[in-house]
């Protein structure tokens, strides 16, 4: 068996350890899960902050190719802000302790996780701003604004988010709702770009 594949399931035992466990998840519960003793364990992975580089990378990896693709669809413009919007908190409900895990420091823990998704979150918030950037026309000023709005959006996004996720205080679909009808307003009377400048922009 080669070493990858095999790295593979001990991401999917820890994967289910913390969605069982919570993010404070032992090596000892995740080498139990699969089957190993925790020194085979600390070989793959270095230590506990290497296993969480690695659950970075593989949620995070998943998270920005979803993220592309909504902003890719060819949907009318409030569909995709919605499309996207759910595409994040889909992704974000699906894996809830990996992504408290991911986002939330652990007690005592300063130097573990509790950022590892910010990368990501940059890497976001530069998408969104290609995409506001190369679709909408926001006069002289589109450089200052998209930028402005990339990164807000994906501010804005991460912490009413993560609100949701923790008190859960309606469905999904009535969340991205609520988010999509703060942002309509200056996005809805934009114009649109021609195909022409889309081309050029990207």
């Amino acid at each position: 068996m080669s070493s990858e594949p095999r790295r593979e399931q001990l991401l999917n035992a820890a994967d289910r350890v913390i969605q069982r466990e919570g993010p404070g998840a032992s090596m000892n519960a995740i080498a139990a899960e699969a089957g190993i003793t925790k020194p085979i364990l600390y070989r793959h992975f270095g230590d506990r902050n290497g296993l969480i580089r690695s659950l970075t990378d593989r949620h995070t990896a998943g998270l920005l190719t979803a993220v592309r693709a909504a902003l890719a669809e060819p949907l009318e413009r409030r569909d995709r802000v919605e499309h996207v919007l759910d595409t994040y908190l889909a992704a974000i409900e699906s894996r809830p302790q990996v992504y408290r895990l991911l986002t939330h420091p652990e007690p005592g823990d300063p130097t573990g996780a509790g950022n590892a998704l910010a990368p990501a979150l940059r890497q976001i918030a530069d998408e969104i701003t290609k995409a506001i950037q190369g679709e909408v026309d926001l006069g002289a000023e589109s450089p200052l604004l998209s930028e402005t709005w990339g990164r807000s959006i994906t501010g804005m996004v991460l912490a009413a988010g993560d609100w949701w996720l923790e008190q859960r205080p309606c469905p999904r679909a009535r969340m991205v709702q609520a988010l999509a009808d703060l942002l309509w307003g200056r996005l809805a009377a934009a114009g649109t770009l021609p195909p022409a400048v889309n081309h050029l922009e990207t």
